[in-house]
């Protein structure tokens, strides 16, 4: 079974909201800080939601854990889109 630590955690988490915010067109508006929390709440996000579908996420391994953080960040940033109103930055 692997677990992330901390220092993964936040590894996996800046990858993903960094290609995130590249799908979702919002990387102008966020710096490393916030792609790290968007990818961290989306894995958050993510996890919780597979676990409504009986998915083992906890030992799944990185590349699971790192689609489930990119998935969950895109889902988040859409959602804050919609919530904000704002349009994508061309």
């Amino acid at each position: 079974m692997l677990e992330l630590g901390i220092i993964g955690w936040i590894i996996i988490g800046g990858l993903a909201g960094w290609i995130a915010s590249k799908f979702m067109k919002t990387d102008a508006q966020q710096g490393i800080l916030l792609n790290i929390v968007v990818g961290v709440v989306g894995g958050l996000l993510g996890g919780f939601v597979l676990t409504l579908f009986n998915r083992d996420v906890a030992g799944a391994g990185w590349i699971f854990s790192f689609f489930t953080c990119l998935a969950g960040a895109c889902v988040l940033l859409y959602l804050v889109k919609l919530v904000t109103g704002r349009k994508s930055v061309h």
